[in-house]
């Protein structure tokens, strides 16, 4: 049986320190640093060797994990540490912007190391677990390198060799999810101003997040967005569009915020006045989307 590969770990987050603490239950020396020393006390404690300084931290392993608030911390911490980089594969598990990972493959690469990017679909106690799963981009040789080590954090859903696909994708994710949280503290603030305790309603908003995906049809919706063809069904978007006029009209009758409602009713206005008052409520998607041309511009290079 081999010999697990060392590996590094910078930013000592919440998520970081699950990540440090997976690997070491992995049986992998585990090399830290973060900007506060004291956050690595209790991962010394548990085996992880703590580094004097961001290249010494670089130079203990081939495989070098970040876990920072975004891309710009890269540069700051790895900065000072460039000459130690050459021949290393660093993977960049902050969040950022699809074209910020893209210049950040350009300057890893002129400084001599290989970027993969990523995006974590999971919260920290998901990690190592079956439920937990991690976006990678970059080149593919460097990612089958580091593979297995990576596999540990959750299931690798590799995307290509564009640097930018893992993050477009999770901020995709994340796009649902934020705005899926958003909707169900609006909604709590719904009920409450009419007298239904947040305790009482969130079950409740529960139930409404499990049965949405029959709305998505499968892979209906996709299929209809991508497409452009919306055949209209019992959820048309002139359905749809009086059912936002109304949830606009109730958080403005009892004083709630209304911006969020406010922004899905101007989707439906606008996919009405596109002539899509027959089609289905994922015609809606037309007027969000890019133009094509700029879609076709912005298509990742494999």
């Amino acid at each position: 049986m081999s010999t697990p590969t060392p590996v590094t770990l910078i930013g000592l987050g919440p998520m970081g320190q699950a990540m440090v603490r997976t690997f070491l239950a992995a049986g992998h020396g585990v090399t830290v640093w973060n900007r506060t020393p004291s956050r690595a006390d209790a991962l010394v404690a548990e085996g992880a060797v703590l580094a004097g300084s961001p290249a010494e931290a670089v130079a203990a392993s081939d495989v070098v994990v970040l876990s920072l608030t975004d891309y710009a911390a890269m540069y700051d911490v790895l900065g000072p540490a460039s000459d130690a980089l050459r021949g290393r594969t660093i993977v960049n598990l902050s969040s950022d912007t699809p074209g910020a990972t893209r210049v950040a493959a350009r300057w890893a690469a002129d400084h001599g190391a290989t970027l993969v990017t990523g995006g974590v679909m999971a919260p920290p106690p998901m990690l190592g677990t079956t439920e937990a799963y991690v976006y990678y981009s970059g080149p593919e040789a460097a990612f089958r390198a580091a593979e297995s080590t990576l596999a540990l954090l959750g299931e690798p859903r590799y995307l290509g060799a564009d640097a930018g696909l893992a993050q477009l994708m999770y901020q995709a994710q994340l796009d649902v999810f934020l705005t899926a949280l958003s909707g169900v503290a609006h909604a709590a603030a719904l009920a409450e101003a009419a007298g239904v305790p947040p305790t009482r309603f969130v079950p409740e908003a529960l139930q409404t997040l499990v049965t949405t995906p029959a709305m998505l049809g499968g892979d209906g919706a996709g299929v209809e967005f991508e497409t452009g063809v919306h055949p209209g069904h019992l959820s048309t978007a002139t359905m749809m569009g009086a059912t936002a006029a109304h949830v606009v009209g109730a958080s403005e009758e009892l004083g709630v915020d209304a911006a969020l409602p406010r922004a899905v009713l101007s989707h439906y206005e606008r996919a009405l006045a596109a002539g899509h008052a027959r089609d289905s409520w994922t015609a809606i998607f037309e007027v969000i989307r890019a133009p094509r041309a700029a879609v076709a511009e912005t298509a990742p290079v494999e």
